[in-house]
């Protein structure tokens, strides 16, 4: 009997390598146009975790590498051929999206369309990369505008019945000198200056060349957070409490917090890029954002520096610039896919 068809493709177009299969039961492929393409990652990981002999798959579309845990009793070619055919079959289905179904047929055309050159990536699943992005970037925007609503509405609340000193003078009795050394080391965390600077930092490290975009973006979310808070509280002028002394230095200016207002930013901007890259640790992620948000926050209190409505409405603001800088990050990224769509049919047309 002859060699089966899924392994001389593999062999032929080498879309699957396998690159570590020591471990019996373990093995790391690299997959052809896996490497930035999340809905390729998404779909690898979905289908291989329906067969039974896999207890773990986990594919990464910044290394275009894919991890498998299987049955000791399979093979590593055998894994990789079931790779080859999932990935065969989601090519299938976006050139279906695209129109153009017949390139990926068991033919010549299909060699064609993964030649060398910037040519190979261009039928990367781009209309199915398209939906899944904007369903993601609608389910965001329908978490966080509701959570904007019900700040603005709780800080007017608190002001028309004037809760501020009684909250204030309730969280006084919290103090210890070990609580005092905690709370000033949490809003460190959330001091504006400390924060841009790490925002930019990363926007220029060669490190993050990968993600330039995100970084890039990153940096204009926190350089934009500070003056938006600066220009808020030249105009609101706000005093601030004054119940007990201070022991730190701070500005003369309230409202809004700026600390709420940049971590939220900062933080919560981080924490949506790295949900998006590790799915499965997002209930983690996006849960340790909102704790070392909300600590930075209630640390202002502590320390006396700000009054409650001025963290809320720093929270409220903070949300209003991130989902904007969300939307700019996946506008961006909505049209870098439109060009490889507009690419893809040119390259149809001369073929």
């Amino acid at each position: 009997m002859g060699t089966p068809r899924c392994h001389t493709l593999l062999n032929q177009t080498h879309w699957v390598q396998a690159i570590h299969t020591v471990v019996k039961g373990r093995a790391r492929y690299k997959v052809n146009g896996l490497y930035h393409s999340e809905a390729l990652k998404r779909y690898l990981e979905s289908r291989l975790l329906e067969d039974k002999i896999i207890s773990q798959a986990r594919a990464n579309s910044y290394t275009g590498n894919v991890l498998v845990i299987f049955h000791p009793d399979n093979s590593s070619n055998a894994i990789a051929s079931l790779i080859q055919e999932i990935v065969l079959d989601y090519r299938k289905k976006a050139s279906k999206s695209l129109g153009t179904s017949n390139l990926y047929s068991f033919g010549t055309k299909e060699n064609i369309g993964f030649v060398g050159g910037n040519n190979r990536n261009i039928f990367d699943s781009a209309v199915l990369s398209q939906i899944s992005m904007q369903r993601q970037l609608n389910q965001t925007a329908s978490q966080l505008i509701p959570v904007v609503c019900a700040l603005v509405c709780g800080t007017a609340l608190l002001y028309a019945y004037n809760l501020d000193e009684a909250i204030l003078l309730l969280i006084q009795k919290l103090h210890t000198p070990l609580r005092d050394r905690i709370m000033l080391g949490i809003t460190f965390m959330g001091d504006p200056l400390v924060m841009l600077i790490s925002s930019l930092g990363l926007a220029i490290s060669p490190l993050y060349s990968h993600r330039r975009r995100q970084a890039t973006i990153l940096g204009i979310a926190g350089v934009g957070a500070i003056l938006l808070n600066c220009l808020m509280k030249i105009f609101f002028g706000r005093a601030r409490p004054a119940l007990w002394k201070h022991i730190i230095n701070v500005g003369q200016h309230s409202f809004p917090s700026g600390h709420a207002m940049v971590s939220i930013v900062i933080y919560g901007f981080t924490g949506y890029i790295l949900a998006k890259q590790f799915p499965e640790w997002r209930f983690w992620i996006y849960g340790l954002t909102v704790f070392l948000v909300a600590a930075i926050g209630f640390s202002r209190l502590y320390l006396g520096v700000h009054w409650l409505t001025d963290v809320t409405a720093g929270y409220a603001a903070g949300l209003v610039w991130l989902i904007a800088c969300i939307l700019i990050l996946e506008s961006e990224q909505q049209g870098i896919i439109d060009e490889y769509i507009l690419s893809g049919r040119r390259f149809i047309a001369s073929l």
